[in-house]
């Protein structure tokens, strides 16, 4: 579940300044929701999908086989 700052909060700011939960969870929200999405709407999906281009990509935060949920440093 997002715990964090709304979307209304979020417009006043820059995408680099967003966390990374917020990218994630907004390009989730919105992605699920494009068909149904505006022009502004659509142009907010497409500067999210971009910041987290810039970055690398989203970093995992489950569990698998071959990682844990936190770097173990010797």
């Amino acid at each position: 579940m997002y715990v964090g700052r709304d979307l209304s909060a979020l417009s006043m700011e820059s995408k680099q300044e967003w966390e990374e939960k917020e990218l994630g969870y907004f390009h989730y929200a919105l992605s699920q929701s494009s068909p149904y999405l505006n022009s502004e709407g659509i142009t907010l999906l497409r500067e999210i999908n971009n910041e987290i281009k810039r970055r690398g990509g989203l970093q995992t935060q489950e569990a698998t086989w071959s990682h844990g949920t936190h770097p173990v440093i010797d």
